[in-house]
């Protein structure tokens, strides 16, 4: 038997707002009877205000479908459109002071008719969040891909129990299992690239003055000076005010035609990469 809370037992036994509006502003129909639970929400409207004056429904299915049912129709009622276009099935499961998780799919039914309410009173599309082209997954309860990427992505599921327990999708033949692991790895490996593509790249430490001088001067004479002596040339420090680093060439580089490809391609490039990109090198000139 199934754990169920006091007050999933009382909306289950005395349910409220059983029953169907009469010519009603707004009309969500989900699930299916041959799938084994079904619910039709209706909706009167205040046009100006738009606040949902009253609210209906009707289910079929078991004690927590028509307790999760029964529950949305209290939790709305009295709220904006907008306002409840944000209810969620956990909103329904904690109203009821929780479900057990195999019958979570019913709060998600719940939250679903009241997203194909909200879209019938507002002329739209039901709202779907596509990724990759519908397809049924679950063929005992014809449970979508979207439907079952949507649950993961919403309810933060991990295991394939998990989404069972939120969409039906495997609780029949259990033939779609391996589909319904293949999604959940697709999705969350996704997840973690955006995660890592959205790291910060660690900031380099800000330098004080003295800090900078005696980086670029070891730079110069480990990454820089030895390549010029190696060909009879040779570069001294003259001066660092803020990025501007000023150099004097020597031996054969001084007056050299090809001292300013030197001065930007090794000079600069190097204090560049081993210090700060923004440094600027120039040659002093006597």
């Amino acid at each position: 038997m199934w754990d169920y809370s006091e007050k999933v037992k009382e909306f289950f036994k005395n349910p409220r707002n059983v029953g169907e509006i009469e010519n009603p502003d707004a009309v969500g129909e989900v699930g299916s009877i041959i799938c084994g639970d079904a619910l039709r929400l209706t909706l009167r409207i205040d046009k100006k205000t738009e606040k949902i004056i009253d609210a209906k429904f009707k289910t079929f299915g078991c004690a927590s479908a028509i307790a999760s049912s029964s529950a949305l129709t209290e939790i709305i009622k009295g709220m904006t459109i907008e306002a409840a276009s944000k209810v969620t099935n956990q909103d329904i499961a904690d109203y009821l002071g929780g479900l057990p998780e195999e019958k979570m799919h019913c709060s998600v039914m719940g939250m679903e008719a009241l997203e194909a309410a909200i879209a019938n009173y507002r002329g739209a599309p039901a709202k779907k969040e596509m990724i990759g082209q519908e397809k049924i997954v679950c063929k005992c309860f014809s449970v979508t891909d979207q439907k079952i990427i949507r649950a993961i992505k919403e309810n933060n599921l991990k295991t394939v129990d998990e989404v069972t327990h939120y969409t039906k999708a495997g609780g029949g033949c259990g033939k779609c299992k391996p589909e319904i692991e293949r999604l959940l790895n697709e999705f969350w490996e996704k997840e973690e690239t955006k995660i890592i593509q959205h790291k910060e790249v660690p900031r380099k430490k800000k330098l004080t003055n003295l800090e900078r001088i005696s980086l670029i001067k070891e730079t110069m004479e480990r990454e820089i000076r030895p390549q010029l002596k190696a060909d009879g040339g040779d570069v001294e420090l003259i001066d660092v005010d803020r990025n501007k680093v000023y150099v004097k060439f020597l031996g054969v580089c001084l007056g050299c035609p090809s001292a300013g490809v030197t001065l930007k391609e090794l000079v600069e490039a190097r204090l560049r990469e081993f210090i700060d990109s923004d440094i600027m090198v120039e040659e002093v000139k006597e």
